[in-house]
C-alpha cells in the first residue's frame, strides 16, 4: 500500500517550541515545588502544575514543560503527552480574557452554533484565535454540564447562562472593552491567567461570591418548600416492595 498518512488536524498534540518565551522564575519554580508535595505521588500534581504554568505565561510553554518535567522526575514527552490531551491545557497564548461557546447536543439545538457565529464575526477571529490586541480569545466548548442553561457560553471558566444574540453581543463587547463583567452564577471576572491560577490550587478567596446555583438548578428544592415537602426520615421504616404490598 502507498502513500502516507496525512492528518487533518495539524495543530493537534504540538507544543509551539518556536515561542521559547516565558515568564517562570524562581518563585514560580518554588510554587510548583508546593504543588507537587501536596500529592503522596508527586506526578498527580501534573495538572495543577499545568494550570500554574498557564497563569504565568499564558499558555503551556517549552519552559513550563521542562520544569515540570525535572521537578517530579519524569520526561518532557510524558508532560507534553497530558498538556497537549486536555482541551484547557493551550498550545498558544490566550488573551485576556478566554470566551468559550457550547455547540453540544442541547445547546446546539437551544442556539449555540449561532452564538459561536455571531461571536467569530464580533471579535473578527475564528475559533482557536486571539484578538489582535490580545484581549479576548475564543473556543468552541463541548459538553459544559449546564444543559437546563442552554445555550451556555463560558468567560474564564465562568458560566453565563440562557445566552442570546444580543447578550452575547454586550458579553463580548465588554470584554474587548475591558469593562466589569459578573457572571450570572459565579464571581465577577478577573483575566484568565488568574482564573488559571485558582485552578492550579491557589484560591483567590472570592469562591463564594456571587450565587453558586441558577434558578434551574434550585427549582426542585423551592417546590419542595412551598409545599412542605420532605424526604423520609432516617430511621422511618422502609415502604413495603411492591409484591408485599400487593397481599
Amino acid at each position: 500500500m502507498s502513500g502516507h498518512f496525512e492528518s487533518h488536524f495539524p495543530e493537534s498534540g504540538s507544543v509551539d517550541y518556536a515561542d521559547q518565551s516565558t515568564n517562570i522564575d524562581e518563585t514560580t519554580i518554588s510554587e510548583l515545588r508546593l504543588l507537587a508535595g501536596r500529592y503522596p505521588q508527586p506526578r498527580s500534581a501534573l495538572l495543577p502544575m499545568l494550570h500554574l504554568v498557564q497563569s504565568v505565561d499564558g499558555r503551556v510553554s517549552p519552559r513550563g514543560i521542562e520544569v515540570c518535567a525535572d521537578i517530579l522526575g519524569i520526561s518532557t514527552a510524558q508532560v507534553s503527552g497530558v498538556a497537549t490531551f486536555y482541551t484547557m491545557y493551550k498550545r498558544r497564548p490566550a488573551g485576556k480574557h478566554h470566551v468559550g461557546v457550547c455547540t453540544t447536543a442541547l445547546c446546539a439545538v437551544m442556539g449555540g452554533d449561532i452564538l459561536l457565529e455571531r461571536a467569530k464575526k464580533r471579535l473578527g477571529i475564528d475559533e482557536n484565535q486571539t484578538t489582535p490586541d490580545g484581549q479576548v480569545s475564543l473556543e468552541r466548548l463541548e459538553c459544559n454540564a449546564a444543559c437546563d442553561f442552554a445555550p451556555v457560553m463560558m468567560v474564564n471558566w465562568e458560566f453565563f447562562d440562557n445566552m442570546t444574540p444580543e447578550k452575547a453581543d454586550e458579553l463580548l463587547d465588554k470584554l474587548t472593552r475591558d469593562e466589569e463583567v459578573k457572571s450570572p452564577r459565579g464571581a465577577t471576572l478577573t483575566s484568565w491567567k488568574q482564573a488559571e491560577r485558582v485552578l492550579a490550587g491557589f484560591p483567590d478567596g472570592r469562591a463564594d461570591e456571587g450565587p453558586s446555583a441558577g434558578e434551574a438548578s434550585t427549582l426542585g428544592r423551592r417546590l419542595a418548600d412551598e409545599n412542605s415537602w420532605a424526604a423520609p426520615a432516617a430511621d422511618a421504616a422502609p415502604a413495603p416492595a411492591p409484591e408485599e404490598a400487593a397481599k
